[in-house]
């Protein structure tokens, strides 16, 4: 079937409802002249079509009743003939406005461009998509070159009605009309030539300029300034409409040629001819050298000789002039086949939508465009862009994915207008107001940034290159339009610039993505290729020049957070561990996608450019800039010297010249100077390029004289580890990380050593480390087999020596043979992952820690081994084993189901929460509970002296960290409740054990012993120590006499009991006399002279409490005494009493001198 043919596959009777309606509109008059008449149901007949187009086309996803419209030229027969009737003076006309607005929204279904969707593509669309799309080219040139009336202008009359209302009074009717509008212009807009398609008329008719000039002479521009400039008042649904228009306006127009007047475009023109002229001379030169004459026409064909003896053939007569031309004949006639590429591939380029590709325009064109552009930026630019990109963000039902790269795209291109623009002005005629960027501002915010950023890694990541090469080229725009702000003779706007750019360089992701973005080059187009290489030497060129105008630049830098800290911020959440449980499980897959930047911290850092730059000095950053030099004859003088100063910097600046060093790159600086097809020697990038690679070619062969491995590396791509052997002539020492030792575990208290060993084996099982188990119980084995054979090679060598010694010198050898021990065992793995597993596993580790095996070495030594020591004999190793094999196939059970994970803790926690609780003592709690202990057991009487200071290391702390008194006082209380609990729980195991039950005679007979032969020693001393008094006394009575005159007085003796000097510990022991000889000891001393002091005998005192401990109290809250009175103490304890009624506190008296555990008063104090 021909393209023209009608199609034989549409339904016969569709294409007569179709073809009955299209007759029933109207036709050609034969008694007006040929003149258009509508039919009698001309509306109605309109309106069913339009329902044919919904109802089955659409839904039916067919394009049958489009391809009819089209057979029968409904467009351009009928539509724009009925608008090309309506008068613009019949406004008040209500039928031909239906018909108007009917013929609008026919209008708009049938211009829609055509895109093929891969999951509703059918056999259909591919029969219809071509007639069609040679349809809508006609439809667009008979809108553009009516010959009777302007089409737009009567579409834009349709819709000023609904436009001049206020937002506010607008049905939904109304904005629809509007929308109808829009989407037609955007449509004509948008409509161009197929490439692969045959032209049905001149191609002019349709091209970009006559839409401009149409547009423009209709007025259609000036209703897009309209709108754009009321967006957000009085219009707000339209804006992504009016991106879809401008876009498909400017799109590929080369903003530098807009502004220039007529002159300055012929003076360009011709240098532009001038330039080409050029290089087809230079071509035809480098091809007249070797080129055919009338003497050499005749065929040859000549073989070279290779290594080998091998022979390759070669046709033509060009290869006798010299082996260069024969060996580059044999090489262009050399084949590869490529490999396919098995990634994601690129993104198909769609001609609607591809802005890569420039377009020419005519003067009037240019002239419209320029004054179009001019206006939007003075009025239209802020208010539209702003609300686009308010759009963008909150993802708005009306955006869609095309229009983030329409936008990012018209951001760079306007911006680039207005610094053109600015640029062509005379100096003379510039204004202060004319000059500023407040026309501009609109994208030079945080929030633009921030969007900019955002789809800048998404499009990276999702790999959509046409969105990243938008936002690439906006990037580079702002980044450009920037520098020109700080260079400006404002003062606001340099201090405007300086706040900009520190907010773009101060986040390094920022600098990370500007790397990989041109690392990451493939193949994805020369315009991806231009715009990332452009982003990279712009963004590096200026920060260079910001690094070395602020010295102190600081940037933030991203870490991941370390596992304890993630850890905190989970247990902040105040989930019991079944909800975190359940909600790891409900949002496990949520959480991974969201992980890697949930937890991150940031930190900053002093920039170090320097640092920065070296990470271009890769392989990939280079072969980017390679396959740009490649295209050198068809670059641009500002290319050039991009790519120029790329090699130049990795070079001689950053002194990596070796990344250059390989063949094809090496071929490639040699034919851009001495090539066949080389560099125009009046270009002004020639000279540079010809020394940059005369310096490479120098450098290489220096290098070559140094390192005679180069001339292998040179066929490869290099390495960092290349790279550094090259350049220093051996490899890189890299220093093996020790890996981080595991945390100790240890068992809670309470447990005994088969518990211990069942919670171990248990935690081992439900990890699933069978293996691990399995090796512990060979090892096991093995040692049980190794003690029992040398204890029986022992007791076989021992009966050996004593059936050859004699009777005498049995006992002393059988003495010598008792001291020996059984030598340790060596703790062997199984393979390399045993050893690993040795250091890293902390379960593995417990159990062999629980079994009573030592580690030999420091604790984060991966080499240490382990061993078996001297101290376990068979029968234990054997125990062990048999638990073992108990508990694999037997699992415990704990008491509430709990699992045997939670019987085992930290050692460094444990720590902690020790230090944590004597902190807590020293703010005021003693740590005892209310029995008067700790969980311990008893302790002597804390000291009444003031606590020393503990020396705390000072933190920083965040601001929002600080917590106020009550929070801090309540999180005390919390711990001392929960220390108090703790306590209560071990308290009985402390006191009451199986031990107890037991019995031992022999032990209980030695203790005892010992125990009477201290009392009698304790006897002596008191003895000694009373007689010594006995005789002081006497010898002072004169002093006795003063001394009851002052007891008397109210001065008693007392006895203090709790001594806290180290000093004093050898009368502290003579003093503390066992309980059980203390009735005997007080009536020894009865039976001597009275002394002033005599020991008490009342059997009402408390015999249990220890010397050490505080005395014990009565109801009334006295202290009792534990020295009787003498007849001289009893009227100071009768003037004592008189004031027990007052509840005084009596300042603590001095220290007194002691002997013997008394108090000794006298005058002579």
């Amino acid at each position: 079937m021909e393209l023209y043919e009608k199609s034989q596959t549409v339904d016969p009777e569709v294409r007569a409802y179709i073809y009955s309606l299209v007759s029933a509109v109207g036709g050609s008059s034969t008694i007006d002249d040929g003149r258009y008449v509508l039919g009698d149901d001309a509306l109605a007949c309109l309106k069913d079509l339009n329902r044919w187009l919904r109802l089955y086309d659409e839904k039916t996803n067919r394009l049958d009743v489009k391809r009819c419209l089209a057979e029968t030229n409904f467009v351009k027969t009928d539509l724009l003939e009925i608008l090309a009737q309506w008068p613009e003076t019949a406004t008040e006309d209500r039928l031909k406005s239906k018909v108007a607005l009917a013929c609008l929204e026919l209008l708009v279904p049938l211009t829609w461009p055509i895109e093929l969707e891969d999951d509703r593509t059918t056999i259909n669309h591919h029969r219809h998509l071509p007639y069609l799309q040679l349809a809508q080219v006609g439809y667009k040139r008979a809108v553009l070159q009516h010959d009777t009336a302007q089409m737009l202008r009567a579409a834009v009359r349709i819709a000023l009605p609904s436009m001049a209302l206020p937002r506010s009074e607008r049905s939904a009717r109304e904005e629809g009309i509007i929308k109808l509008l829009l989407y037609f212009i955007r449509n004509i807009a948008m409509i161009s030539q197929p490439q692969h398609l045959p032209s049905q008329g001149d191609e002019t008719e349709v091209s970009r300029s006559s839409t401009i000039d149409a547009f423009y002479d209709q007025d259609v521009l000036s209703l897009v300034l309209a709108v754009s400039s009321s967006m957000g008042d009085e219009f707000v649904q339209q804006d992504v409409v009016i991106l879809d228009i401008l876009f498909h306006l400017v799109k590929g127009v080369d903003v530098e040629k807009l502004f220039m007047d007529k002159d300055q475009v012929a003076s360009a023109d011709t240098r532009e001819l001038k330039d080409l002229m050029q290089k087809e001379k230079a071509m035809l030169a480098g091809y007249a050298k070797h080129a055919p004459t009338r003497h050499n026409r005749f065929g040859t064909m000549i073989w070279v000789k290779r290594d080998n003896d091998r022979v390759s053939t070669v046709t033509g007569q060009g290869v006798i002039t010299g082996d260069q031309t024969a060996l580059y004949k044999m090489d262009a006639s050399k084949k590869w086949n490529k490999p396919k590429h098995r990634g994601t591939k690129a993104e198909e380029s769609n001609e609607a939508n591809d802005f890569s590709n420039s377009v020419s325009l005519t003067g009037s064109a240019r002239h419209k465009l320029r004054s179009f552009g001019t206006d939007f930026l003075d009025s239209s630019f802020n208010p539209l862009f702003t609300h686009i990109r308010k759009a963008l963000e909150r993802e708005a039902d009306r955006v869609q994915a095309i229009h983030s790269r329409q936008y990012f795209y018209l951001v760079s291109w306007f911006l680039q207008a207005d610094s053109v623009r600015r640029s062509s002005r005379k100096p003379s005629s510039i204004d202060a107001e004319d000059n500023s960027f407040v026309y501009i501002a609109g994208v030079l915010n945080q929030e633009t940034f921030i969007l900019l950023n955002r789809t800048l890694q998404r499009s990276f990541d999702e790999k959509n290159w046409q969105d990243l090469n938008a936002g690439m080229r906006c990037f580079t725009r702002i980044l450009l339009t920037v520098q020109e702000m700080s260079m400006s003779a404002s003062e606001d706007d340099q201090e405007i610039a300086e706040n900009i750019q520190n907010r773009i360089f101060y986040e390094e992701t920022t600098h990370d993505r500007i790397v990989q973005i041109l690392r990451s080059y493939k193949d994805q187009g020369f315009g991806y290729l231009d715009a990332c290489t452009e982003l990279a030497h712009v963004f590096l060129r200026n920060l260079e020049r910001y690094s070395k105008q602020n010295v102190d630049l600081q940037v933030r830098t991203k870490r991941r957070a370390r596992r304890k800290n993630v850890a905190k911020l989970a247990k902040a959440t105040s989930l019991t561990p079944g909800e975190e449980a359940d909600a790891n499980n409900d949002g496990a897959e949520e959480e991974a996608e969201d992980e890697v930047q949930a937890f991150r911290a940031a930190r900053e850092r002093k920039f170090d450019f320097a640092r920065f730059s070296a990470r271009f000095t890769t392989q990939a950053c280079v072969d980017t800039f390679v396959a740009l030099t490649r295209y050198y004859n068809d670059l641009s003088t500002e290319q050039l010297k991009r790519a120029h100063r790329f090699f130049y910097r990795l070079a001689f600046r950053l002194d990596s010249s070796i990344l250059l060093f390989r063949v094809d790159i090496l071929h490639l600086f040699h034919g851009m100077i001495k090539g066949l097809r080389p560099l125009e020697q009046e270009s002004s990038a020639y000279k540079e390029w010809e020394e940059l690679v005369k310096q490479v070619f120098r450098r290489c062969i220096k290098k070559l004289q140094e390192r005679k491995e180069l001339a292998v590396e040179m066929l490869f791509s290099k390495i960092p580890a290349t790279v550094f052997f090259l350049e220093n002539g051996y490899d890189r020492e890299v220093a093996k990380r020790t890996p981080r030792a595991p945390a100790e575990l240890e068992m809670k208290s309470g447990l005994g050593h088969e518990e211990q060993i069942g919670v171990a084996v248990s935690v081992l099982i439900n990890q699933g480390k069978l293996d691990a188990l399995k090796w512990v119980k060979d090892v096991l084995s093995s040692a049980v087999e190794e003690r029992q054979s040398w204890h029986d090679a022992e007791a076989a060598k021992r009966s050996l020596e004593r059936s050859a010694t004699p009777d005498g010198a049995e006992d002393e050898i059988a003495d010598q043979q008792d001291d020996l021990k059984a030598p340790s065992i060596a703790v062997k793995p199984k393979d390399e992952d045993g050893r690993i597993a040795l250091y890293r596993d902390k379960h593995l580790r417990l159990l062999l820690k629980v079994l009573d095996l030592q580690r030999l070495g420091l604790d984060d030594d991966p080499e240490a081994s382990w061993i078996v020591p001297s101290s376990l004999s068979v029968a234990d190793l054997k125990t062990n084993l048999d638990l073992i094999k108990k508990y694999e196939y037997d699992p415990p059970t704990f008491e509430e189901g709990k699992p045997p994970k939670s019987f085992i803790r930290s050692a460094a926690a444990a720590r902690r929460t020790k230090r944590a609780f004597e902190s807590d003592s020293e703010d005021g709690t003693s740590g005892l509970d209310e029995a008067g202990f700790e969980p311990g057991g008893p302790t002597a009487r804390p000291s009444d002296a003031a606590p020393k200071a503990k020396r705390r290391r000072l933190t920083r702390r965040d601001e929002g960290d600080e917590i106020d008194d009550a929070e801090r006082e309540r999180r005390a209380e919390a711990r001392r409740r929960k220390e108090a609990e703790k306590n209560d729980k071990i308290k009985s195991a402390l006191r009451v054990s199986a031990l107890d039950d037991e019995s031992d005679e022999e032990a209980d007979a030695a203790f005892f012993a010992l125990e009477e032969e201290r009392r009698k020693k304790m006897r002596g001393a008191i003895r000694n120590t009373l007689l010594a008094e006995q005789n002081l006394s006497a010898g002072v009575k004169h002093k006795k006499t003063s001394a009851a005159k002052k007891i008397g007085k109210g001065k008693k003796i007392t006895m203090n009991l709790h001594v806290g000097r180290e000093s004093d510990d050898d009368d502290i022991a003579s003093a503390a006399a066992d309980d059980d000889d203390e009735e005997h000891s007080s009536r020894e001393a009865s039976a001597r002279p009275s002394s002033p002091m005599r020991l008490s005998s009342d059997d009402g005192m408390d015999r249990d409490t220890p010397l050490s401990s505080r005395p014990s109290v009565d109801a009334e809250g006295r202290a009792k005494a534990t020295l009787t009175e003498t007849a001289g103490n009893k009227a100071a304890a009768g003037l004592a009493s008189d004031d027990e009624g007052d509840d005084v506190r009596v300042p603590r008296p001095a220290r007194r001198p002691l002997r013997a555990g008394f108090v000794i008063d006298s005058d002579s104090e």
